[in-house]
């Protein structure tokens, strides 16, 4: 399928071969005490999670600058397919409320390739001036460092 020119407009898209098994990098994006210590690239830092990992369950990030400026980070899970797939969205806050100004759903897969897992997030940005500012943001930059902690952590598991 090849995505259209309105999705490529949207679409932010983070793919890496990982040479650990799909069930240790899904426990590293659902477990807070795990989330915690790969999640953000430094100097930020995340200071605590927390889960409630089923459809329509919020999910919480406090990010913390090096500057100590904290960054909530609150949404709702979509689709949990353990092991498989994790869909995300910023448009709600929790329980269906929804968020002051949505900016984006997040599509991670984890998919068996050889002995690792081809690890994907796709970050689909209700505009297109959102995508840009994500990817101005440093998205590929960030998103990499922090794909390369999680790989880090989840081959400890």
């Amino acid at each position: 399928m090849t995505a259209s020119t309105d999705t490529a407009a949207h679409e932010l898209v983070l793919t890496r071969l990982i040479d650990v098994p799909r069930e240790k990098l899904f426990r590293c994006w659902v477990e807070p005490a795990l989330i915690v210590r790969w999640f953000t690239p430094p100097p930020w830092k995340t200071t605590s999670a927390d889960v409630d990992l089923r459809p329509g369950g919020s999910s919480f990030v406090m990010m913390q600058g090096p500057d100590g400026t904290e960054m909530p980070n609150r949404g709702v899970y979509l689709e949990v397919v353990p092991n498989e797939r994790l869909v995300f969205t910023d448009a709600y806050t929790s329980a269906w409320v929804p968020s002051a100004k949505p900016f984006f759903t997040l599509v991670l897969t984890f998919e068996k390739e050889g002995g690792g897992t081809r690890y994907t997030a796709r970050a689909r940005h209700w505009t297109a001036e959102d995508c840009a500012s994500h990817e101005a943001m440093g998205f590929h930059t960030g998103w990499g460092i922090a794909t390369d902690q999680l790989a880090a952590l989840a081959a400890t598991l």
